[in-house]
């Protein structure tokens, strides 16, 4: 593996649902996150006075995709989807991260993914070359790394 001195730019991401079907051009991506809970515990019998931190369970942190409306309707689509079927909605999640030649270097997978919340754009009369964007926040069970 070569050695990269020089940090990726953050603006070079795709993000694909399930079988590689992407969701679009996005703007923002963020809340990407894991957090182990940790359980403080002491034998009443220690020799010293200080609790041992034992990992308990991880969770995951939402993730809010941010882009400009374009003619689709795939995130109501799964919204809507999420409403009607419950958990048969859930889908995988890609984030890709790509190199300066669009080669992909970095992935991180969300598991059982829905959508916990969709906003719509604000309309302005006033903004005139202001871009109309929606907002799709997604609650995951797991996250995984792995290089491209």
């Amino acid at each position: 593996m070569p050695d990269r001195s020089v940090p990726y730019t953050a603006f070079n991401f795709v993000v694909n649902v399930d079988t590689g079907e992407s969701l679009g051009g996005f703007s923002d991506c963020t809340g990407l996150q894991t957090e182990i809970t940790i359980a403080e515990y002491r034998n009443g019998n220690d020799k010293e006075n200080h609790v041992r931190k034992v990992q308990g369970v991880h969770k995951v942190g939402d993730v809010t995709l941010k882009r400009g409306v374009i003619n689709s309707s795939d995130f109501w689509a799964w919204v809507e989807d999420t409403r009607t079927k419950g958990p048969a909605a859930k889908r995988e999640v890609v984030i890709v991260l790509r190199d300066e030649a669009g080669t992909p270097v970095q992935k991180w997978k969300l598991h059982k993914v829905i959508p916990l919340k969709y906003t719509g754009p604000n309309f302005a009369a006033k903004g005139g070359g202001d871009v109309a964007m929606e907002e799709l926040v997604l609650s995951a069970e797991g996250l995984d790394f792995e290089r491209a």
